[in-house]
């Protein structure tokens, strides 16, 4: 079983940065993307950003050039330094993992509890 922590969600002010950080735990199981998505009040979760496991990188045109995700695979870790933070980024962030367990080559899905981001104007 794979488990993820989110934590770096927070209140601020527009212009403002914060990191998310999303670490996986768990044995038998290898991860392939990792991935930040979020849900706005009263908006479908979408697409924040993606990495691969050999660090190819995909942004939502609405975080291009604003947002980072990296990734320590030595620690199961996929990070989201925002900067330029503006209202519209505020949502419920989800990480989201794509693992397969060792044993069985099983593809599963695994997504985070969210943290909330909320940016003031």
């Amino acid at each position: 079983q794979v488990q993820l922590v989110e934590s770096g969600g927070g209140l601020v002010q527009a212009g403002g940065s914060l990191r998310l950080s999303c670490a996986a735990s768990g044995r038998a199981f290898s991860i392939n993307e990792m991935g930040w998505y979020r849900q706005a009040p009263g908006k479908e979760r979408e697409l924040v950003a993606t990495v691969s496991s050999g660090g190819s990188t995909n942004y939502a045109d609405s975080v291009k050039g604003r947002f980072t995700i990296s990734r320590d695979n030595g620690r199961d870790t996929v990070y989201l330094q925002m900067n330029s933070l503006k209202p519209e980024d505020t949502a419920v962030y989800y990480c989201n993992v794509h693992t397969i367990t060792i044993a069985t080559l099983r593809y599963l899905e695994v997504w985070g509890q969210g943290t909330l981001v909320t940016v003031s104007s």
